[in-house]
């Protein structure tokens, strides 16, 4: 079911695509924010209780309709409410109109209305980049998105279908992360910002829970682009960037398609996570990782191994689906 639940889902979603201001999205995020507000009190426990609710409840009511849908109707209804839940949490079309606006851009030399559209869609001052650095922070950036609403997603998603759970998966992660996010955002305002222990707390929950979806990202980049080279690199300059899960998925996509990443981050104007930033560490010394300077080209070839992960993804569902009907 979980197979037939995602191809439905990724269907869909290039037929009638959500934008990132969905009517779910916008919803967690109020969910969150009334959340820090009504329990955030500046402790440790109070923290942790509102990130609990804040991913739990949602979680929980998900799961629960899940049960509730197979008692009445069996898996049919159920496949019908994964189906709906993976189209709400996952998609590529959220953020690939950023991508494509950036390289429809540099094809047409218009560089400055790339940097532009770069500024905006991460709200960082571009002005000055020169065109090989807004390639690489439109590649960085674009992995790190086609991970966190595609491929973590879908590792939930799996997990907690092979427990009996449903859909659940896809909300919880996606939970931890709009959490995450929102409430770095929110300690930094200027009207009721949230507390260091909410903020610290919620981003050291993501960490947690992207850890295991980052290598799977990671390693299913090495399979469908070169392998040597992508574990090379994961091995030997993951450590280097600031957020150790954004580094195994950066490193070991600079190695599977040849092209430095890392090197000077762009600063949000407002303080995210720090795995927003897609930078290394200085002890890259600015450089970034070895391999080709970032061309256009290299946009194309991100496009073809984002896809064939998607492909990876479907052909081991399948083999296991085929396993459990035959066994």
């Amino acid at each position: 079911m979980a197979l037939f639940a995602i191809v439905i889902a990724l269907l869909l979603e290039q037929v009638r695509p959500l934008g990132p201001g969905n009517p779910a999205t916008a919803g967690m995020r109020r969910w969150v924010h009334w959340v820090g507000g009504s329990v955030d009190a500046g402790g440790a426990h109070h923290a942790w209780l509102a990130w609990t609710l804040a991913v739990g409840v949602p979680t929980a009511f998900v799961l629960g309709l899940h049960w509730l849908l197979m008692w009445l109707g069996g898996w049919p209804l159920a496949l019908v409410w994964s189906v709906a839940v993976l189209y709400l949490t996952l998609g590529f079309r959220q953020f690939s109109h950023h991508f494509t606006g950036i390289r429809d851009a540099l094809e047409a030399g218009n560089e400055e209305r790339a940097r532009e559209l770069l500024a905006f869609w991460q709200q960082v001052d571009a002005s000055r980049l020169p065109r090989a650095e807004i390639v690489r922070h439109v590649i960085e950036y674009s992995v790190l998105a086609a991970h966190r609403h595609v491929f973590g997603v879908l590792a939930w998603f799996c997990i907690f279908a092979m427990l009996g759970f449903g859909p659940a998966g896809a909300v919880f992660y996606r939970g931890a992360l709009i959490a995450a996010t929102f409430w770095c955002r929110k300690a930094q305002a200027a009207d009721h910002p949230v507390s260091p222990a909410l903020q610290e707390g919620a981003v050291r929950a993501w960490h947690v829970i992207d850890w295991l979806p980052a290598r799977m990202t990671a390693l299913g980049f090495a399979i469908v682009g070169s392998f040597e080279d992508a574990i090379d690199a994961w091995r030997n300059y993951a450590s280097a960037f600031a957020d150790g899960n954004d580094g195994v998925i950066l490193s070991a996509t600079s190695g599977a398609i040849g092209v430095r990443l890392g090197g000077a981050v762009l600063r949000p104007a407002t303080s995210e996570l720090s795995a927003q930033s897609a930078g290394a560490q200085d002890s890259l010394g600015g450089k970034g990782l070895p391999g080709h300077e970032p061309e256009s080209a290299h946009l194309a070839q991100v496009v073809g191994l984002v896809w064939r992960m998607v492909a990876l993804w479907l052909l081991l569902l399948v083999l296991l689906t085929l396993a459990r009907v035959i066994g």
